[in-house]
């Protein structure tokens, strides 16, 4: 169940959703999410109330078309399956979206069963002492 934050600058609601697509959709498809588990923040910047700072960064120029995605999850995918992710998600978001791959950029963020609490205030993933946890084979 990965948290996702996409960031656009100078997008529309309907330019948000289609990343917001993009990404679910490559996640279901290389990492094996279930097609529900779907949280997302989707965050569109104006250039004046707020903006994005790109660079060329080892070679890859990059526009104001750039989005920036993070993603939260916990640990245990292997290096291949993160680069078939990154690869699917910058397909994605060109197809559905229109935004150019070299305007992808695209972080992951790994921690544990007992960093996620999804409501009720309870740690659901994460054993309580002298139990097992509620939905341990959640990804």
């Amino acid at each position: 169940m990965p948290f996702v934050r996409i960031d656009a600058l100078g997008t529309d609601s309907g330019r948000l959703d289609a990343l917001g697509r993009a990404v679910q959709d490559a996640l279901v498809e290389t990492i094996g999410v279930p097609p529900s588990d779907r949280f997302q923040v989707l965050v569109g910047h104006d250039g004046v109330g707020g903006t994005l700072r790109h660079g060329d960064y080892l070679g890859v120029r990059r526009d104001d078309g750039i989005v920036y995605v993070a993603i939260t999850m916990r640990s245990g995918r292997t290096p291949d399956q993160k680069r078939a992710m990154y690869r699917r998600i910058a397909e994605l978001a060109y197809e559905y979206a229109g935004t150019e791959p070299r305007n992808v950029f695209v972080t992951v963020t790994e921690n544990e069963s007992v960093d996620w609490s999804l409501g009720n205030g309870e740690a659901q993933y994460a054993p309580a002492a002298g139990g097992d946890a509620r939905a341990a084979g959640a990804v």
